[in-house]
């Protein structure tokens, strides 16, 4: 199949809605704008304490934490998607998490006691982050077998696994059809000028290890159609060919290309924060997820701010079926200190301390965590189990 970019949009509308309409979990993964109108609106998030104004996710849920790599091949568990991020509210990447936890929980037919525990253990491992060294990892959580199995799968993987999964083919090239539609010629342009760019290109280099001495060139380029975030937005993916010199073999490299658009998440702090999208984008990974911020290059393109990260054979989403009780009590745990180790790492000693008290602060003896991080989960959960119902509903209808 062919997609011509008139078709673009439809395309991409339809397959978000089928998308969502899976399960619950998947409805609250592509709904961000759901989450912040709740904020604007229910009682629960007035109860949501106001932390101290720094870098958040913006988007923390499930899928958007996994395995990455660095620059190099080392490889830990961080935050992989920052669209969203702003300097805000640390509390609402906890309960952005907790949500998305609860909707995968339910969505694998476990218990609403499950729910209580992960929200437990969310909170208790969080609030240990804090009270870490940034290089000591003695009194982390334990990974769970459902993290562990990805991490150690991505250890391994070379760009032949990268390639058949990203692309479908191990080929120098973007196989157009289902997942790469072919672009306009004005935007193959627009990205080979891109590239020929002397800041992108030196950035580029640099980020390979080769600097002046290396070269690229652009082997192909298509649109991808990569998730659903990006309707409307430009998304492209690029196969580069890159070596250390002249005359030298090259190898290839899959770089994604990335429009950042206005954020969602409300921001505390905007004079801190840079104005260009694609560069507040670089800065908020550079804080909370230095193996991908290291790796990322803010540009323009075709007059739109656009994110560029060559993709690595390491980088996995973390992606739960079916899990147990026990799984999905550690997993939240695990998840719930990466996203606390990232907030901690931005914060002085005295600060830590002072957001510390702030959160913990329960008001409900049954429940080892706050109450207001279990009242916003709740809340939401029924907000989103009855947006999910009705676009279910509608999408049955003009299916």
């Amino acid at each position: 199949m062919t997609v011509l970019p008139a078709e673009r949009a439809d395309i991409l509308k339809q397959a978000k809605a089928r998308k969502m309409a899976r399960s619950v979990h998947a409805y609250v993964r592509g709904n961000t704008a759901r989450f912040y109108d709740w904020l604007d609106a229910s009682d629960a998030a007035r109860l949501i304490p106001q932390g101290p104004p720094i870098w958040i996710c913006g988007d923390c849920h499930l899928g958007n934490l996994g395995p990455l790599a660095d620059a190099g091949t080392n490889v830990d568990v961080q935050i992989r998607d920052l669209d969203q991020t702003v300097i805000g509210n640390p509390a609402l990447d906890l309960v952005r998490l907790g949500l998305s936890l609860e909707t995968a929980a339910r969505s694998a037919d476990l218990p609403g006691v499950t729910t209580a525990r992960m929200i437990e253990a969310m909170a208790n491992a969080y609030l240990a982050a804090f009270d870490m060294d940034d290089d000591d990892a003695r009194d982390a959580p334990r990974e769970p077998d459902v993290v562990r199995v990805v991490r150690k799968r991505a250890a391994g993987r070379k760009w032949r696994q990268l390639a058949a999964d990203r692309i479908g083919d191990t080929k120098p090239s973007l196989p157009i059809g289902r997942r790469f539609w072919p672009l306009t010629g004005n935007e193959r342009s627009a990205i080979d000028a891109l590239f020929d760019e002397e800041a992108v290109r030196e950035r580029a280099l640099a980020l390979a290890g080769y600097r002046d001495k290396g070269r690229l060139r652009v082997i192909d380029a298509a649109y991808w159609k990569k998730g659903c975030s990006s309707l409307g937005q430009l998304r492209y993916a690029v196969l580069l060919g890159v070596a250390p010199r002249k005359g030298a073999s090259e190898y290839l490299a899959l770089v994604d290309i990335k429009e950042a658009v206005k954020p969602l998440a409300p921001v505390l702090d905007r004079r801190a924060m840079p104005r260009d999208n694609a560069e507040r984008v670089v800065a908020g990974a550079r804080a909370l997820s230095p193996h991908l911020g290291e790796r990322m290059i803010a540009a323009r393109l075709l007059g739109r701010a656009v994110v560029l990260r060559e993709l690595k054979p390491q980088d996995l989403k973390i992606e739960i079926g079916q899990f147990s009780h026990r799984d999905a009590v550690r997993a939240a745990s695990y998840l719930a200190h990466v996203v606390g180790a990232a907030h901690a790492r931005q914060l002085n000693k005295d600060d830590r301390t002072a957001w510390q008290a702030l959160f913990s602060r329960r008001g409900d003896a049954a429940l080892n965590a706050p109450s207001w991080l279990w009242r916003a989960v709740v809340d939401l959960a029924g907000n989103h189990e009855a947006a999910y119902l009705e676009h279910c509903r509608r999408y049955a209808l003009s299916d």
